[in-house]
């Protein structure tokens, strides 16, 4: 691993291209803008909205907002000192940041002699000219470095990014009240640390609810040791956050309902029809048909969920609200509606599943997935729904292994879909592609709407639709798709299914396998969930990338390859043997 601290002399050098870096580049000028922007008495009254008029006049007196802090991960730092000259800023040599660099070993369980974190706080003038700072924690992470899910991880959740208040001629009674005013509104303590490198002591706060500066966590900054009134503040965050932890993950399944009450109520297509201004609960509630009441008490939830937002009583779609509409571009609609039904239903059975081996949904309903949702039609519809509103997953960005391979040919190519659903990967990578046409094969009900969907796009001339299971298999393919199939299956199955393939697939063919893989190194991810899921509810699992190796060689297949792609997902090329 690369050293930030000591291994990069001054000056700087060009930058390095590096797609995190330019991420970290976006992030890093927002956060500058921002500090040029605030004055600290607006700030500290949009940050703890419930102060007083007095109250507010007391913190103003005794603390500034003193910077914005965020983590970013150049290559190197003679890439970062670049993005600073870009943005007209100079820092020092980094110092070492014992804080941060603790709190990212614990959650990513590394040992934390293997992360070195510096600090950097370029000089910002705020609107009155006031000495400000962008505090900038900083891990290399090369290219190829085993640091990079940590880089992906923190880019996507933010955890360090915070805001500041430095304390003027900070004393312990200053220190104390200043704590227990924050968390008298509503703050809540969020760990902190003395930095013995600068002589200083920080107190971690995470934002109030009904917060509205946009950052979620915030500091106290004392100059000096003052590591007597930090211990009662650390105290209480390790008393309440194993608890605190435990109860919001036990109140998951409120979450799903609540999505799933959401889309029931096509609540976010009321709320999209809303201006800038916003709907009242009231006329939210005569639109839908619920009680206002009990309507408001939803929508608060939303709020924090980050579906809706609300100002002064009225509430507002959000970006991600939006996906909750049934017309919007990969709607996921109808896998709230699922996880909040069926799927819903039988994980109740989960302790049951995991005793007698049998999947929670066929306990249940007497039945596997696929046979009830072919006796109960509008479960079908709505099952064969939420497989395409992963459509993300399959956006054709340049690099797709199947657009590759399909511009690697001049003639046209085809491309055989096996259980497709509805074709979505299929309707995006013929869009994307003229030189390519397709093949569908799925159950004859599947098909039937399979055909409209691909009519309504102009492609029905390029495709064809064959009606079977998986040993009807067509031959004379050059690209064959197997998109999240095989996780339905256990091993026996899966090799069936692959020999089927492996059968009819000729000498040059390629065959490509979505699926989403369970990390080696056992840490977090999508998979894992879904794992859970597929186990309880379909009777299939993930896999790792060497179990699917072995699956394929099974059948005479050998693994070339595997890509990442969005929603958690890869996909592993294979060809025969």
């Amino acid at each position: 691993m690369t050293a930030l601290t000591t291994a990069f002399p001054h000056p700087p050098g060009p930058p390095i291209p590096n797609a995190h870096t330019r991420d970290d580049a976006v992030r890093l000028g927002e956060a500058v803008e921002f500090v040029r922007r605030q004055d600290s008495a607006a700030l500290l009254s949009l940050l703890l909205p419930g102060l007083n008029g007095l109250e507010l006049r007391a913190m103003a007196d005794r603390c500034r907002f003193a910077h914005a802090g965020l983590l970013v991960f150049p290559a190197d730092l003679p890439a970062l000192y670049a993005e600073f000259a870009a943005l007209g800023l100079t820092a020092d040599d980094p110092q070492p940041s014992v804080v941060v660099r603790d709190r990212l070993a614990a959650r990513h369980r590394r040992d934390a002699a293997d992360l070195d974190v510096g600090i950097l706080r370029p000089a910002v003038a705020g609107p009155e000219g006031e000495h400000r700072a962008v505090e900038v924690f900083a891990l290399a992470v090369p290219a190829g470095s085993d640091l990079a899910d940590i880089a992906g991880h923190e880019r996507e959740r933010d955890h360090e990014a915070h805001l500041a208040f430095e304390v003027d001629r900070p004393d312990p009674l200053v220190l104390r009240g200043m704590c227990a005013t924050f968390v008298r509104h509503g703050a809540v303590a969020d760990g902190g640390g003395y930095n013995p490198h600068e002589d200083g002591t920080v107190f971690y706060f995470t934002a109030p609810a009904d917060s509205k500066a946009g950052y979620r966590r915030l500091e106290i900054y004392a100059r000096g040791d003052h590591r007597q009134v930090l211990a009662p503040h650390l105290e209480d965050y390790q008393q309440r956050q194993p608890a605190e932890t435990l109860l919001r993950l036990l109140t998951g399944a409120w979450t799903t309902q609540a999505l799933a009450a959401c889309a029931q109520l096509r609540l976010a297509e009321a709320l999209d029809t809303a201006d800038d201004v916003g709907l009242e609960p009231a006329v939210l509630a005569e639109t839908v048909g619920a009680d206002p009441q009990n309507l408001a008490t939803l929508l608060r939830y939303l709020v924090m969920l980050g579906v809706a937002e609300e100002d002064g009583g009225r509430f507002r779609l959000t970006g991600l609200g939006t996906l909750l509409r049934a017309d919007a571009r990969g709607s996921m609609r109808p896998l709230a509606l699922m996880y909040g039904g069926p799927f819903y239903q039988s994980f109740a059975l989960l302790t049951q599943a995991v005793r007698t081996g049998l999947t929670g949904f066929e306990q249940l309903y007497g039945e596997n997935h696929f046979d009830y949702f072919a006796r109960h039609p509008e479960l079908a519809v709505r099952f064969d729904q939420s497989m395409a509103a992963s459509a993300r997953m399959f956006d054709p960005l340049p690099g797709h292994p199947v657009i590759a391979l399909a511009d690697s040919a001049a003639t046209p190519r085809t491309v055989v879909d096996i259980a497709g659903g509805t074709g979505e990967l299929l309707r995006c990578l013929l869009t994307a592609r003229p030189n390519l046409r397709g093949m569908l094969l799925e159950r004859p009900h599947v098909v039937e709407s399979a055909r409209g969907a691909f009519a309504a796009a102009g492609l029905a001339d390029r495709c064809t639709f064959r009606s079977g299971d998986f040993a009807d298999v067509p031959g004379g393919g050059d690209v064959y798709i197997l998109s999240r199939v095989l996780h339905d299956w256990d091993d026996e199955k899966c090799e069936e299914i692959l020999r089927y393939c492996a059968d009819a697939m000729p000498a040059e063919a390629d065959l490509l396998i979505v699926e989403r893989l369970l990390p080696a190194d056992g840490s977090p991810s999508l998979a894992t969930a879904w794992d859970l899921h597929m186990m309880c509810n379909v009777g299939g699992r993930e896999r790792r990338t060497d179990h699917y190796a072995r699956l394929l060689g099974s059948a005479g297949l050998h693994l070339v390859d595997t890509a990442p792609l969005p929603l958690g997902a890869s996909v592993l090329h294979a060809r025969k043997q």
